[in-house]
């Protein structure tokens, strides 16, 4: 065999492995596909093997048949209560129908960026119809469902059908928060100056209480004391009185006693007083008596 025959074989087996690799494609378990000539879809495949094409004339798209995810970034919705929210939410979907796919979307890549318009769109119409309030209460589930109901219609238009739409969180915008906690910052202080303010006056109106029972007491107690001060002053003045009636001298005695007492107690002082005097009455008579 001559050197041109090898290379003409050579040449021969390249190309019928070259038609053949080109005539052969694979299905995996988890793929389906659609067989196309000159862009047209010509043939659906959905199950695996090995399978055979025209070669140069006809391709094949491949898709999966797995559940897939779509995880889009949080977009802002405002609800019928002018309240607005950064919803972040998450959809599994499945393609179901091939062919009106690759008719719509062509690409999971534009797929998805459908179905995250179709997404948004039923969330903004579903929760543009309620306030935050019902949103937080137990119909929350029913609006969950209503946002599924009107995203698997849609997705059906381009042969996915939706799982499921689950919103991962709904949180209220920075500038909206820090709005509230301003508010809510202003509104603590000015309850706190009332109570500050209720507390000041409720704190006068006791005192003034206190004082004004205070002085009633005292007054109260003082004129107890005068009472009974008067009354003592008036039993000792009957009791001197009573005395002074059995024995005059006796009770005229006790009295100078008394002066005595009070006028020499500063021995400091010093009176001139005549030897004759009333005020040594008692001292004269008490000299006599002792000589």
């Amino acid at each position: 065999m001559t050197d041109k025959v090898k290379i003409y074989i050579a040449a021969v087996a390249a190309a019928v492995i070259f038609v053949a690799a080109n005539a052969f494609y694979i299905v995996n378990q988890a793929e389906q596909a659609i067989v196309l000539q000159f862009g047209e879809p010509v043939r659906l495949i959905k199950e695996p093997g090995l399978k055979v094409k025209i070669p140069f004339i006809q391709n094949v798209v491949f898709y999966d048949t797995r559940l897939l995810n779509l995880d889009p970034p949080a977009q802002e919705v405002v609800l019928n209560d002018k309240k607005r929210l950064d919803v972040d939410s998450f959809t599994r979907y499945k393609i179901v129908d091939p062919l009106k796919f690759y008719q719509t979307v062509r690409t999971e890549y534009q797929a998805q960026s459908k179905l995250q318009e179709i997404v948004n769109s039923s969330l903004r119409k579903v929760l543009g119809r309620i306030t935050l309030t019902e949103l937080l209460s137990q119909k929350r589930t029913q609006i969950m469902a209503d946002i599924s109901t009107a995203v698997k219609k849609d997705a059906q238009q381009i042969g996915v059908s939706v799982a499921d739409v689950r919103i991962r969180r709904a949180d209220l915008p920075i500038q909206v928060l820090q709005a509230i906690n301003d508010r809510m910052k202003t509104e603590r202080e000015k309850d706190a100056k009332e109570f500050r303010a209720q507390g000041q006056q409720q704190a006068l109106q006791i005192k003034a209480t206190a004082d004004k029972e205070s002085t009633i007491i005292v007054a109260e107690a003082e004129k107890k004391s005068q009472i009974i001060k008067g009354e003592g002053d008036k039993s000792a003045i009957e009791i001197w009185t009573s005395a002074a009636n059995l024995d005059p001298k006796f009770y005229a005695f006790y009295r100078s006693l008394e002066a005595y007492k009070n006028a020499l107690s500063d021995t400091n002082a010093s009176m001139v007083l005549a030897p004759d005097s009333e005020f040594f009455e008692f001292f004269g008579k008490s000299l006599n008596t002792g000589k």
